[in-house]
Parts: structure tokens; C-alpha cells; sequence
């Protein structure tokens, strides 16, 4: 057995004693953290439906793959891989649909094709930037400033430049 097999159990032994030693409720401390989260994923559902939402419309409509052409030249220049450009832009928006995307991108071109192995790079090196930030603010109930974008965007910007490189450098 692995010793990583251990951890799981050993840690809820861990907080079992503690709990024991200390006297303290658990079941009265895991319900109150329940109702906490189901309040919080409450006020979170309006925002994930409009994120949701307006993913869907983009890729259904088209509007993704008539932005991908328009965006691949200049992408391109700065290193992108054309074929990795959809998946460039619905990534800081939507993780299955960079999910989906990515999918088509493996299943089309194969994962050691260029575009395979940069697109593998791309979605282990960006985040779903607007859908965490708009649960995270929604969460804590504050408006989030433009620096927040900004910085988040910029990471993501180096991201994809990045991953064609380190494709390019590594491949």
C-alpha cells in the first residue's frame, strides 16, 4: 500500500481526536457549514447562469469561431498556434467550453500534434479568469476593480503566448 493511501483516513482520525479532545459538536459544526454553503451557492446561481448563458450563445451562435478568425493573424504573430486560438479565447470565460473546444482540438489534430501539446500547456497554465472572478466577488459580495481584470487578463495573455513557446522550445 502507498503511503499516500494513509493520508485521508489519518487526517479525519486527526480531526476526530481533536474534535473528541476539544468537545466539540461535529455534527452541529458540519450542519452550520452546510447551511453556509448552500446559502453562499445560492447567491452564486444567478451569476453562473448568466456566465453560463452567454458561453452558450457565443459557441452556439458562432460568434466564437467568427471571433477565433478575425483574432488568429494577430494572434498569430505573437505566437499562438492558429489552431489553439479558439481555445485561447472561451478559456478565461468558460471552463467546459475550453473543455469542449480542447476536446475537438485532441480529437481533430491529435495530442502530439503542435496544436495538441499547446493546447495541453494553454489549459494547465490559465484559469477560467471571468468565471472566478465573478464567484469570487459574488461570494463576498464586492465590485471588482479594474486592476483585477487587468492583472487576471495580462496572466492569461502570457499564458497562451507562453505555451506556444514552451511547446515550440520543449517539442
Amino acid at each position: 500500500m502507498q503511503w499516500f493511501a494513509l493520508a485521508a483516513p489519518l487526517l479525519t482520525a486527526v480531526v476526530l481526536t481533536a474534535a473528541a479532545i476539544k468537545r466539540v459538536d461535529i455534527m452541529e459544526e458540519f450542519s452550520r457549514g452546510a447551511m453556509e454553503g448552500l446559502k453562499t451557492a445560492a447567491d452564486l446561481l444567478p451569476v453562473l447562469l448568466l456566465v453560463v448563458t452567454a458561453v452558450s450563445f457565443a459557441y452556439r451562435s458562432g460568434a466564437l469561431g467568427g471571433l477565433s478568425e478575425l483574432a488568429a493573424p494577430l494572434l498569430e504573430r505573437l505566437g499562438i498556434c492558429r489552431d489553439t486560438v479558439p481555445l485561447a479565447l472561451i478559456r478565461p470565460v468558460s471552463g467546459s467550453g475550453a473543455l469542449a473546444v480542447y476536446s475537438s482540438i485532441i480529437g481533430g489534430l491529435g495530442a502530439d500534434s503542435f496544436a495538441g501539446r499547446t493546447a495541453t500547456v494553454l489549459m494547465g497554465s490559465t484559469e477560467t479568469t471571468f468565471y472566478t472572478i465573478a464567484v469570487y466577488y459574488s461570494a463576498v459580495q464586492l465590485r471588482p476593480r479594474a486592476g483585477v481584470f487587468i492583472s487576471s487578463l495580462t496572466a492569461d495573455a502570457a499564458g497562451f503566448i507562453f505555451s506556444s513557446a514552451i511547446v515550440r522550445l520543449f517539442y
